[in-house]
């Protein structure tokens, strides 16, 4: 799937978030969560861009970048007038559609299809995880375990199965932490 100018806009964003940060420029409260929610609904969009229900996201995803935005570039003007003009222009080639950086090509993560009636959790290792050892607890508390990578897998199953479960998985956090 192609990069929207909205993804290449975030980037940008975030790049200026992190370079403010570097600088230790106080960053107001929200703008994380803001940035993080616009990448989210991007990913949510980008599953199917011609579904009418997804396209109504279009106007939150512009109204997040544009808050950030706003906000990020108040901050850069404080530093120079040099280096909040060196970010607009970055975010003017995005705004045309042009390609300012590379976005690795990566499916979103959302779960299409997941079985009706199911919650779902997603689990993340620092290591690939032995499937073995996952089989048991999956059986024990009547879960299905599917593995997206190696060290990635997808939990469905009742509410309280999957809050047992993961009780139990927790311990593979606590390993890979030693």
């Amino acid at each position: 799937m192609t990069n929207l100018p909205a993804e290449q806009t975030w980037m940008i964003l975030v790049d200026l978030l992190t370079d403010l940060l570097k600088r230790d420029v106080e960053i107001p409260f929200g703008v994380n969560k803001n940035i993080q929610m616009a990448k989210t609904v991007i990913n949510f969009y980008k599953v199917d861009p011609t579904d009418p229900e997804r396209m109504k996201e279009i106007k939150r995803i512009n109204d997040l970048l544009n808050s950030v935005q706003d906000t990020l570039l108040t901050l850069a003007d404080t530093i120079s007038d040099e280096y909040v003009e060196s970010w607009v222009e970055k975010l003017k080639k995005a705004s045309m559609g042009k390609q300012v950086y590379e976005i690795p090509d990566k499916k979103p993560r959302f779960v299409v299809g997941a079985p009706s009636g199911f919650s779902m959790a997603r689990l993340t290792f620092k290591q690939p995880i032995s499937e073995e050892r996952l089989v048991d607890i999956a059986e024990y508390h009547n879960v299905i375990l599917e593995f997206e990578e190696d060290n990635v897998i997808m939990i469905y199953g009742t509410k309280e199965n999957i809050k047992e479960s993961l009780k139990e998985l927790s311990s593979f956090f606590n390993e890979q932490i030693a």
